[in-house]
């Protein structure tokens, strides 16, 4: 694809890499098994930790994805695949990928339309 600059979205990929990391790394401590000490702590708030514990969980498998995804980017940016649609290999919109530079497929492929 003509027009875009690899090295740019390299550089923007693993910064976006590096934040969904240290968010990782920041809430390690929330995805940790909820204790069951009744004695410190009531029912009630055990049950907030826990579904604290549950959304730090989802959370934590949302940033695998997006890891994923980035890798998977950064993968098409080697093999000179980066910027056309890994369904039907036409260009994919500039504007798309400035606005997502993770995105595989034209919006075309992505609506599900051939």
């Amino acid at each position: 694809m003509t027009g875009i600059n690899n090295k740019a979205f390299t550089k923007r990929l693993e910064q976006l890499r590096d934040v969904v990391q240290r968010d990782s790394e920041l809430t390690e401590k929330e995805r940790k098994p909820v204790a069951l000490d009744q004695s410190m702590v009531g029912r009630l708030s055990r049950m907030d930790a826990l579904q604290n514990q549950a959304m730090a969980l989802e959370a934590e498998r949302r940033r695998g994805v997006e890891l994923q995804r980035i890798d998977a980017a950064l993968a098409r940016i080697e093999e000179g695949e980066f910027g056309y649609c890994a369904a039907c290999g036409d260009d994919i919109e500039a504007k798309r990928l400035d606005h997502d530079p993770t995105v595989p497929n034209c919006i075309s492929c992505a609506r599900g339309a051939d």
